[in-house]
């Protein structure tokens, strides 16, 4: 099957989309599966909640980011703890190491140049790991090669970052003076850098139509990625799309089946950006029929799923980014 193929409904069976996807993943990587629930997000499910605060997430932009995104509009900052100097990103961590923490992602708003402004605080952030030892993953937007040599030489234990592949998206959706060519750019860069890199597709961000998502999985696929996460709209209220229908379940798990196609040995995960109630539960489980690796805040209906097929599950305080190291253990 190729992943076009598994992207086209009138090409193949849903159902033969998920066994493929399935049967190679288990051939890969066994019958198990890793469940995220990193502090940044209170969770709590049938015998289990995350406590504490072993990995938050902390934005070194505050509130702020020059983009807007249609889809975001800076709306996802106003959960991360502000952390808009090195020291205070310093002390934060401090904070994090000293309550028995595991972990940080260090996020924030992009420059009107797509980029997270992250070059003052790569000496900190090597600081956090040489000293404090937690995991440190970071969002990056596109990369410069400033940055990814300061991520390389501090040590951080992912790269995270969307990769577009649609030009009118990247300026609609983005309203960002950029190509597809920059995002390609960005994984040579951290490739090139040999920094640990788990590139994100966002299903449906194009106002919910999917557009782009194949071509941003074979730039991924072309550049040796730690992992690949996928994620799905969501239409988030006050925003441009908040009233923008997300992608179906079975459309995302498809882009999902159609990584797994690509990339074979590649750890896959569902990451937390997606729709929550009936759709969560619906994705959830259609994930775990094409045997995804990892699931960040899970359903409920992912554990039923789970057991079901007789898989081994582990929940785990840390962000579904480290899927990449966790999976071989």
């Amino acid at each position: 099957m190729k992943p076009e193929e598994a992207l086209d409904p009138a090409e193949t069976s849903l159902e033969e989309v998920l066994a493929t996807s399935r049967r190679i993943s288990w051939a890969n990587f066994g019958k198990k599966l890793l469940l995220y629930t990193p502090s940044f997000i209170y969770y709590e499910i049938s015998n289990y909640r995350n406590v504490g605060c072993p990995f938050p997430s902390f934005s070194v932009t505050g509130d702020f980011c020059a983009l807007r995104c249609e889809h975001c509009d800076a709306s996802l900052l106003t959960s991360m703890v502000p952390t808009i100097t090195p020291d205070a990103l310093f002390e934060a961590c401090k904070k994090v190491k000293e309550k028995g923490g595991r972990g940080v992602l260090v996020s924030g708003g992009c420059l009107s140049n797509g980029r997270v402004p992250l070059e003052r605080f790569l000496e900190t952030i090597a600081k956090i790991k040489k000293q404090l030892g937690l995991t440190v993953v970071v969002h990056t937007g596109l990369v410069s090669e400033e940055v990814a040599k300061g991520l390389a030489e501090a040590g951080v234990d992912g790269a995270l970052l969307d990769i577009i592949g649609d030009e009118e998206t990247i300026k609609q959706v983005y309203h960002l003076k950029a190509s597809v060519k920059d995002y390609e750019e960005s994984l040579t860069l951290l490739e090139r850098y040999k920094v640990p890199m788990i590139p994100h597709v966002l299903v449906g961000l194009h106002y919910g139509e999917l557009r782009g998502e194949l071509r941003a999985l074979k730039i991924i696929a072309e550049h040796n990625p730690s992992a690949v996460v996928v994620i799905a709209l969501i239409p988030l209220p006050g925003t441009p799309m908040e009233n923008v229908s997300p992608p179906s379940p079975s459309s995302v798990v498809r882009v999902l089946a159609a990584a797994r196609l690509m990339m074979p040995n590649v750890p896959l995960a569902l990451g937390c950006a997606r729709p929550k109630g009936d759709h969560r539960n619906e994705t959830d489980k259609l994930a775990i029929e094409a045997g995804v690796n990892a699931i960040a805040f899970p359903s409920e209906r992912a554990l039923e799923k789970a057991k079901a097929f007789n898989l081994s599950y582990v929940f785990l305080p840390t962000c579904c980014s480290q899927v990449y190291i966790d999976v071989n253990r």
